[in-house]
């Protein structure tokens, strides 16, 4: 009878040892996963919104794989070539949402809306299409103010003749999108017309805050470029 307690008490600890053996296991095997790290593209230095994106100015860094979210991007040839939304910061993983390889199309939320000529009371000759711009608002019976806290993208930008504003024989939109900053602003220096109309992709609440300080008269729109569009690369970091 002793001998079948032995026996039994035996097994009973084998087995017992084996579950603790195993649960210590799937222990390890859950750290050494979430340990496991994945490759994510970033910036190697500042970079402001509204530039475009080079190979150069990408690296890979390494998250662990618990730290890495779907958004992120992990090659760096699927966002070259693209405009930023947002500042990346140096070495920050780059978010998909932050960049868009067409800048002139509404996000996700937003629509192209033009301007009436009556809302606005002036508009910076240097804007062109795929720009950035500063909003602001200039009230006769209040104080004036920016209208967004943050610049919009310019869609498109038209003489009275309905003719885009831009250089015919140096396109502002292929310097864009190939980063040339140099031929950008000539670009601005011999463009084929003045502005008559301006189209913002804006959001809704956007447009109907705009629509609302504007539309009894009392306000008007000035719409001023913002220098971020040149994408001032290769400097440090800056709040």
């Amino acid at each position: 009878m002793n001998r079948k307690r032995q026996i039994a008490i035996s097994l009973s600890a084998a087995l017992l040892s084996g579950v603790v053996v195993y649960g210590v296991y799937l222990l390890q095997l859950r750290q050494i996963r979430l340990e496991e790290t994945v490759q994510v593209v970033a910036p190697k230095q500042f970079v402001p919104a509204g530039s475009t994106l080079e190979r150069g100015m990408l690296t890979e860094v390494s998250l662990p794989r618990s730290a890495v979210t779907k958004n992120m991007v992990t090659r760096a040839a699927d966002v070259v070539g693209m405009q930023t939304h947002a500042p990346l910061g140096t070495l920050e993983p780059i978010l998909d949402w932050k960049v868009d390889r067409y800048p002139l199309l509404p996000r996700p939320g937003e629509a192209t809306f033009q301007i009436p000529r009556e809302y606005v009371k002036s508009v910076s000759n240097g804007i062109r299409a795929g720009d950035r711009v500063l909003v602001y608002v200039s009230s006769s019976e209040g104080t004036s103010r920016k209208l967004f806290g943050s610049p919009v993208v310019v869609a498109s930008v038209k003489t009275s003749s309905n003719a885009e504003i831009d250089d015919p024989k140096n396109s502002n939109l292929m310097s864009l999108a190939e980063g040339d900053k140099e031929r950008m602003y000539a670009s601005r220096r011999d463009a084929n017309g003045s502005i008559d109309s301006v189209n913002l992709n804006l959001t809704e609440a956007q447009w109907l805050a705009l629509d609302e300080s504007c539309k009894d008269g009392s306000a008007k729109l000035i719409i001023a470029f913002d220098a971020s569009t040149f994408g001032e690369l290769g400097k440090e970091d800056r709040p």
